[in-house]
């Protein structure tokens, strides 16, 4: 099996902490919070782009003041893995090349193997919820 790779520690306990949040460990949840975790400025706004009351992204966060051209990569990259979004008329950030063009390519392509374990053969560690980890 073979371990996640995490830009940080930070970006680890992040990842953990939101699944623990919303006690679901699918790939789409998976994808979207290891997406999400990668960079520190969506950890910082996690509330921003996602809503934990209703369970869905809030794509009207792509144009907070806060987002920089790798945070918007970051979103667009963990909205798509979580349910196929795309933003129509998207001029950037939305194409493979856009999207892989910065330092966090090697995470993205990890945030894929999260979310499409099936096809790319390889067996996910199981999750630990917070109650199951400190026991």
């Amino acid at each position: 099996m073979k371990p996640i790779l995490f830009r940080d520690s930070e970006h680890e306990a992040f990842y953990y902490r939101m699944l623990d949040e919303c006690r679901n460990a699918d790939g789409y949840h998976r994808a979207l919070f290891y997406t999400l975790g990668i960079s520190k400025d969506t950890r910082g706004h996690i509330h921003d782009i996602f809503d934990f009351s209703n369970g869905g992204i809030k794509p009207e966060g792509l144009s907070a003041p806060w987002q920089t051209g790798s945070s918007v990569r970051t979103c667009r990259l963990a909205f798509n893995l979580w349910n196929g979004w795309s933003q129509a008329g998207a001029e950037r950030y939305s194409t493979p090349h856009e999207l892989f063009d910065c330092g966090f390519a090697p995470y993205f392509v990890e945030a894929i193997r999260l979310r499409y374990p099936e096809y790319c053969k390889v067996q996910l560690p199981p999750v630990k919820f917070k109650a199951e980890r400190s026991r």
